[in-house]
């Protein structure tokens, strides 16, 4: 069972990761990744003077917690295990950089009045890299630093094949397959993924809607569609990407590792049979 941390709480997904990190580099500082999660915190919900609090409620702040707290979680995990290369704790801060920023294409300018950051659904990877190039030299990231965090941005895209990019060294590839297996994970293990699915079909609607996307071209055309589909998603799209393109880190989420119970999964295998559970009852209505 995944540890009780709440989700919706910057400090709390905060004290956990710097934990973690404390855990992994005794002695290191976690001043970079307080500000980090302050600033996301600022970001989300409308607390920084040029952004707007974010008006999702699926791709909100909790998801991106749930995803930090995750890419946390495995990255300790593997440490324990003690896998190589080793990741350095700068590694870490910067891979924290880019699971924490990997969503913030989704939010609006104050002047942006025209919808939800919805509708920047299929450009939100894009908006997002370009907000962590505009941001992270603020903290004092080097160019190669940024790079690195873009391309573990660029990572989690659901069309990127990661296998063919081109990465400075093996251990970044490493951080961006961690920050695509936590997104994933982090969201499909949620206790609440059932129920947000009309959700999440409402914001692809209301990007097909703002990219003029031809109906024949949408990947869904009902809330129904999109929940029926999700089963087959999560078997055949979903977990090949995890054990193929994205190198099998789930497996550092075992506890213990590496044959004991992985609790990511074990939540969506739960969520799954509730969604199926739920299929059946519609169609026996």
């Amino acid at each position: 069972m995944l540890a009780s941390i709440d989700t919706r709480s910057a400090p709390a997904v905060g004290a956990a990761v710097k934990g973690l990190f404390a855990e992994m580099f005794p002695g290191a500082s976690s001043d970079w990744l307080g500000t980090l999660l302050c600033d996301v915190d600022a970001f989300f919900t409308g607390r920084h003077p040029d952004y707007q609090a974010v008006d999702l409620r699926y791709h909100d702040l909790e998801h991106t917690l749930q995803a930090t707290l995750c890419f946390a979680r495995l990255m300790a995990g593997r440490h324990r295990a003690d896998a190589v290369p080793r990741v350095t704790p700068r590694q870490f801060e910067l891979g924290l950089a880019g699971v924490i920023l990997h969503d913030t294409g989704y939010l609006k300018l104050r002047t942006d009045t025209q919808g939800t950051g919805a509708k920047y659904t299929y450009t939100h990877v894009l908006r997002s890299c370009a907000f962590a190039a505009a941001y992270l030299p603020r903290l004092g990231a080097t160019i190669t630093e940024v790079q690195d965090v873009l391309a573990a941005i660029s990572c989690t895209g659901p069309r990127t094949e990661i296998a063919r990019m081109d990465f400075r060294a093996p251990v970044e590839k490493i951080i961006g397959c961690s920050i695509a297996t936590a997104d994933y994970l982090g969201q499909l293990a949620a206790p609440d993924y059932p129920g947000e699915l009309e959700i999440l079909f409402g914001e692809f609607k209301e990007s097909d809607d703002f990219y003029h996307v031809p109906p024949a071209e949408r990947a869904f055309h009902s809330a129904d569609e999109l929940i029926a589909k999700t089963p087959a998603f999560w078997t055949n799209f979903v977990r090949p990407k995890l054990e193929n393109d994205f190198q099998g880190m789930y497996r550092f989420l075992a506890d213990p590792y590496p044959h004991g119970p992985n609790p990511y999964i074990d939540a969506i295998e739960v969520n799954i049979a509730e969604i199926k559970s739920r299929i059946s009852a519609s169609t026996r209505k």
